[in-house]
């Protein structure tokens, strides 16, 4: 695969399927869900990456009241942040986060779980959090909005423009593109969304710092 080189002052960072490989417990949650429902679970996970949960609900069952939609929510994030079984680091992600750290690269966490949730997986997949993190308390709307994505940049104090987005999901990715910003996919969900550069994983990315304020990403062998 021929390395693409991209330019940025920031980097914005989803967590789950990007940093941290939680598929067993969203898999083993959401279909559980599912059954609960009278729903079919393959047409559930297609729905449910990348969006906050209540925001995957809804699409779902549309005709539901919010409110139940909410509480509902609120007990599968229980749920959730209760199960850790299975969750690893996406191969890379480790050394990905070191060398922006090393490297003085501005970055910033911009997840669709809440503030427990992405504390509890970072800390199961053994990541040091970013000293920015745009949660869902953070926002009024979920991913595909691109309301996180611009906080994450308001927050770091970097024009959106300057900015790559890491992300593995269509709604991801779309709230990326919708805040003008550049998307690198990581993964295999992210591959059929057409981003800026693609990666299987966090291996095939470099940090390059040339000393005037910004980064290369090389993205790519």
């Amino acid at each position: 695969m021929p390395a693409t080189v991209l330019t940025a002052r920031a980097l914005l960072l989803d967590m789950d399927g990007t940093l941290v490989n939680s598929d067993a417990v969203v898999e083993r949650i959401w279909r559980r869900w599912a059954e609960r429902h009278g729903l079919d679970g393959d047409d559930v996970m297609k729905v449910v990456h990348g969006r906050q949960g209540h925001a995957s609900m809804a699409v779902l069952l549309p005709d539901r009241p919010r409110e139940q939609t909410l509480a509902d929510n609120a007990r599968m994030l229980a749920e959730e942040t209760a199960d850790m079984d299975g969750v690893v680091p996406v191969p890379g992600a480790r050394a990905f986060l070191d060398a922006l750290a090393a490297g003085g690269v501005p970055h910033a966490l911009v997840t669709s779980a809440d503030v427990a949730l992405s504390t509890a997986r970072m800390a199961a997949a053994g990541l040091r959090m970013p000293a920015v993190r745009i949660t869902a308390e953070s926002v009024g709307a979920s991913k595909p909005d691109p309301e996180g994505f611009l906080k994450g940049a308001a927050e770091l104090g970097v024009p959106a423009a300057e900015c790559v987005v890491f992300e593995d999901s269509g709604a991801g990715i779309r709230a990326g593109r919708a805040a003008g910003m550049r998307v690198v996919g990581v993964g295999p969900r992210a591959a059929v969304h057409e981003p800026d550069a693609w990666v299987p994983d966090l291996t095939s990315v470099h940090i390059e710092n040339p000393g005037d304020g910004s980064a290369r990403v090389r993205v790519g062998d």
